[in-house]
């Protein structure tokens, strides 16, 4: 079985529409969007409605929950004033151009999606997150201690956990012990389809193979695959340059930072 997993649009169509063409070519079994499908660009309404007309399983990411309650807060973590004020723009933006039907689909969103696969002897479980299990918009950097990341992982049980949020890719593996043998969890950031921020402008997305042999048990039985996607980042990038939201958005874009 191939999962397709995505994250953080962030109303960018232009790369959302790279995106579901992309899954025409790699043909997943099952899709997931792990939030933010709004903010920062100005196709709020078209990304979330690509998203219901597909039908997609989607959680609320931080930008989601408060743009779905018409607030001006997006629970980002803005580290100067500046990037605040970008931020309250961004938001502001967001509130005026989304639609009731949208809104009302952010608000109803749910915070966590969690699999239970019984492919063998073995059960395993998937859990899927925003930010953390534990807060929306926590943030889980590849740096975060280990002995963190278990804790949290342990606590929901999850033996694959897969969350966005940071905008920067990666799959970490940890070993432990359950019944006198060595068992695996995995950790997996997803990265971001319209607003990438490690280096690499274009979008990404993760497929999971999963097969009737996949085990808590055999680290190389669960395969991830972080896919990126070309998309016309000149088109979002212009599209802010000619909005009310600040320039700078557009420069991220085309950077990746």
């Amino acid at each position: 079985m191939k999962i397709a997993l995505f994250s953080d649009i962030h109303a960018n169509l232009p790369a959302m529409e790279a995106l579901l063409t992309d899954f025409e070519r790699t043909k997943p079994d099952a899709i997931y969007c792990l939030g933010d499908l709004v903010g920062y660009n100005i196709w709020p309404n078209e990304v979330i409605q690509e998203i219901r007309k597909r039908g997609i399983p989607c959680i609320a990411g931080n930008y989601d929950f408060g743009v779905g309650r018409n607030s001006d807060d997006c629970g980002c973590a803005y580290k100067t004033e500046e990037d605040k004020a970008m931020g309250a723009q961004s938001i502001g933006l967001t509130n005026q151009l989304i639609g009731e039907e949208e809104r009302q689909y952010l608000r109803t969103l749910p915070a966590h999606i969690q699999l239970e696969y019984q492919l063998n002897q073995d059960k395993l479980f998937l859990l899927m997150v925003h930010g953390s299990p534990r807060k929306i918009n926590e943030y889980l950097f590849e740096d975060r201690e280990e002995k963190s990341m278990i804790r949290i992982m342990e606590e929901r049980n999850a033996d694959i956990m897969f969350f966005g949020h940071t905008h920067k890719p990666y799959h970490r593996c940890f070993e432990y012990e359950i019944e006198d043998k060595k068992a695996y969890r995995h950790a997996i950031n997803l990265g971001s389809v319209g607003k990438p921020k490690d280096g690499d402008p274009r979008g990404c997305y993760v497929m999971a193979h999963i097969n009737d042999n996949s085990s808590k048990f055999d680290k190389e039985s669960i395969q991830i695959e972080f896919i990126r996607v070309e998309y016309d980042i000149e088109k979002a990038a212009k599209a802010i340059e000619n909005s009310i939201l600040p320039n700078a958005y557009a420069d991220m874009l085309r950077k990746a930072y």
